[in-house]
């Protein structure tokens, strides 16, 4: 079981940063990989960035490369997103799942056995 839970939503300027943060628990969450994903309403729920809790291997989506950063810090239990030039289809609710898959399916979120329940970002001047 892991459990997944995001705060750092909010509103944000464009050309603006942003955090979001991701507190993880569990009895086997340090076997999983932990992405971060996003839905915009009347999408798809897509891929942003993911990284290996074990070893802390990281893949980014192209289309955030260079303005969003995933890290964690395994002290806290905590993954991050750092999001900076923000635009504002970066608009969405992003989410944070858990997933043991191979690096090659880490953008699939058919994968992912757990997320945690949202957390709404709005890009807006």
């Amino acid at each position: 079981q892991v459990q997944l839970v995001e705060s750092g939503g909010g509103l944000v300027f464009p050309g603006g940063s942003l955090g979001l943060s991701c507190g993880v628990s569990g009895s086997t969450f340090r076997t999983y990989t932990m992405g971060w994903f996003r839905q915009a309403p009347g999408k798809e729920r897509e891929f942003v960035a993911a990284i290996r809790w074990s070893g802390g291997t990281t893949r980014t989506a192209d289309i955030v490369r260079g303005r969003f950063t995933i890290s964690k810090d395994s002290a806290k239990n905590m993954v991050y997103l750092q999001m900076n030039n923000v635009k504002p289809e970066d608009t969405a609710v992003y989410y944070c799942g858990a997933t043991r898959v191979v690096f090659s399916s880490w953008h699939d979120s058919q994968y992912y056995n757990y997320w945690g329940q949202g957390t709404q970002v709005t890009v807006s001047s």
